[in-house]
């Protein structure tokens, strides 16, 4: 069986990530939507997870956000998820949220609302996916000192929004077509 999950959709600036998880051991106990757990755990968690899954990434950029659109770019992460983790068309396959945004071939799949909390698979997916996406936000601090990313991981906090007004926009990292990006570049 394969888990989708990915983070990073409703943020203002930064890549989406969707992971697609496969079970190669049996997975740790604690499993659950990375939301629900803190840094601290979602990191030991991964740790775990290393050793008892295989994972496919599927990055999408900003830029790639701006042209597709987020039901394009989840299409385009999901199947470079599933790519990458070399998953074949007739595996069991479970992704969170009721849209399906999977390629046709896969034939045994569906769309769980809630799979992040309710399936293991998916929770590592889950776990998987934040903790890989918030580190590559917080190396962003090196690049882009001024904006705080390490601390937002580009969701549109106020901090975040105070920053753009000083600062400004950065292309190809924040999202040009959300709407809060628009309003905050006039």
């Amino acid at each position: 069986m394969v888990g989708i999950d990915e983070v990073g959709r409703g943020c203002w600036a930064g890549p989406l990530l969707v992971v697609a998880a496969r079970e190669k051991d049996k997975l740790p106990d604690g499993l659950k939507d990375s939301k629900l757990l803190s840094k601290t755990q979602r990191e030991k968690l991964l740790n775990k997870l290393s050793n008892s899954c295989e994972f496919g990434e599927g990055w999408v950029s900003a830029t790639e956000i701006d042209e597709l659109g987020l039901a394009g770019a989840m299409r385009l992460g999901v199947e470079k998820a599933l790519t990458e983790l070399e998953a074949r068309g007739d595996e069991e396959i479970i992704l969170d949220g009721n849209a399906n945004y999977l390629p046709r071939h896969f034939t045994n799949a569906k769309c769980l609302i809630d799979a992040d909390a309710t399936v293991p698979l998916v929770s590592a997916a889950s776990i998987y996916a934040k903790v890989r996406r918030d580190a590559y936000m917080s190396r962003l601090k090196d690049s882009y000192p001024l904006y705080g990313f390490e601390e937002h991981v580009g969701y549109g906090t106020k901090g975040h929004r105070e920053a753009i007004q000083q600062n400004g926009i950065i292309e190809g990292l924040h999202r040009l077509s959300f709407k809060p990006i628009q309003l905050l570049s006039t």
